[in-house]
């Protein structure tokens, strides 16, 4: 078996689990270079003379109050970004694996984007939609050119979550029904309607979510019907015809579930509910805020690895590569439901960052980051299979392109969740100078989504 080289995301984490899980000896090998070396990258930061990261947690406890705290023991002040790269307060280079949570899609600080950016900031920060501005429109007629050719409405928000929002108001409004069908385990945002399509506890608070019913999770590594997908989809019409009026508005579902744990649905399972949301008179609702713009390396969007066309696509974070935009696209019939009333949105279609969102798409295209993602992000998912024949940890490796998922068990058989396990191997990447998420229901699953500029030896050679 090819060896993997002393920098790469997989040996890491091999090294890690030799010298902490595994009861065998390490080999000597495994006993020296304890921190691997970064591959060469040719940039300097620049100097900080900014607050400590202690300082900042302080403050940060004071006047920026969340439950959700930063990750890490020893919380990472990152002050600079360059490509596939981040470095903190202190210089050191970290390789990132995570991506922003799969938002970095072309690199940190990619030079066009910068420039776009800051190209379009020295002439016009901001107007609104009742002035035209071309930077707007240009970005709005690339991105649906993107897309199935009866998609090209496009309406630009501000996050993931309000294009969901919008989404599904679209899909009330123009059905003329209420009742929305979503996935368990999946993620949709944390607004009024997206919380209640969301179906995990942990991202709900107690306020009213009505109109919203969670079918069986298509998962095939813990679901109950393993990697039938169309048993999976006899559950929503068993909703349909047990919990609803018989029509629906509209069903929603990322094409692989990325908080939820980079869970693939099972084989067959949206052909088969496209078919029963449309006897029931719903859209199609596609959420591709990570799945999108190549991430996924065979194709550009989720849902076209399924081969169905949704009525709606609502897409965010790679979009922008970290600039706050999002957006939903539909067809010309069903946008004319916003036109009934006065739909309006300030901040969407800000032509910084439609100019940026346009930077983002040519940046995909001219570095063929697509094709990278298929190609680095097969390679790494096949050495990441490679060492699940090794460590029994490992229970499933999963995703496409550059969203994987690891999912780490006590045992195979059980699947009982390694949690403790987790949290010590993101600290120990981290000290190494790897940078990666966790997710999934249980906290156990390691998420990996680089900028799409990740290379082979970042991976491992």
């Amino acid at each position: 078996m090819q060896q993997l080289c002393q920098h790469s995301v997989c040996h890491k984490l091999l090294r890690w689990q030799t010298r902490w899980l595994s009861t065998i000896a390490p080999s000597n090998e495994d006993s020296v270079d304890l921190v691997p070396k970064m591959p060469h990258f040719s940039h300097t930061p620049t100097p900080y003379n900014g607050p400590s990261a202690s300082d900042l947690l302080k403050r940060r406890k004071v006047y920026l109050p969340t439950c959700l705290g930063p990750f890490y023991t020893h919380p990472l002040n990152l002050v600079e970004g360059k490509m596939q790269y981040v470095f903190d307060e202190n210089g050191r280079r970290y390789l990132d694996a995570f991506g922003g949570i799969a938002t970095v899609s072309c690199g940190h600080c990619h030079p066009d984007v910068v420039e776009a950016t800051v190209n379009q900031t020295r002439l016009l920060q901001h107007t609104t939609v009742l002035y035209l501005n071309h930077a707007v429109v240009d970005f709005a007629e690339a991105l649906a050119a993107k897309l199935p050719r009866e998609l090209e409405a496009v309406f630009f928000t501000n996050s993931g979550t309000e294009a969901n929002e919008l989404a599904l108001m679209i899909a009330r409004l123009y059905t003329g029904y209420h009742d929305i069908i979503s996935i368990r385990n999946g993620y949709h945002g944390n607004a009024t309607s997206t919380m209640a399509a969301t179906a995990q506890f942990f991202h709900k608070f107690n306020v009213v979510q009505t109109g919203i019913h969670h079918a069986l999770n298509p998962d095939p590594y813990r679901g109950v019907f393993g990697s039938d997908g169309v048993k999976y989809a006899n559950d929503v019409q068993d909703i349909i015809d047990y919990g609803t009026c018989g029509h629906v508005a509209g069903f929603i579902a990322e094409a692989i579930q990325g908080v939820g744990g980079v869970i693939e649905l099972a084989p067959g399972y949206l052909p088969a509910v496209y078919s029963i949301i449309k006897k029931a008179g719903g859209l199609f609702i596609a959420d591709e805020v990570q799945t999108g713009f190549g991430r996924t390396g065979s194709h550009f969007w989720g849902f076209e690895e399924q081969g169905i066309v949704p009525d709606i696509v609502t897409l965010a974070k790679g979009i922008g590569n970290g600039a706050p935009i999002g957006a939903v696209v539909t067809t010309p019939e069903i946008a004319k439901v916003l036109t009934y009333s006065n739909y309006f949105s300030t901040f969407g279609g800000n032509p910084v960052c439609t100019a940026a969102g346009l930077a983002v798409l040519r940046a995909i295209e001219k570095d063929k980051l697509q094709y990278n993602a298929f190609v680095v992000g097969s390679y790494i998912k096949e050495r990441l299979s490679s060492l699940m024949e090794k460590h029994e940890i490992i229970g499933d490796v999963r995703g496409r392109g550059m969203l994987l998922g690891v999912e780490l068990v006590q045992d195979r058989q059980s699947k009982t969740p390694a949690k403790s396990e987790m949290l010590k191997i993101t600290e120990h990447m981290k000290d190494m100078g790897v940078l990666i998420g966790k997710g999934g229901f249980h906290g156990n699953v390691l998420r990996i989504t680089p900028p799409l500029c990740f290379t082979k030896e970042d991976a491992g050679c």
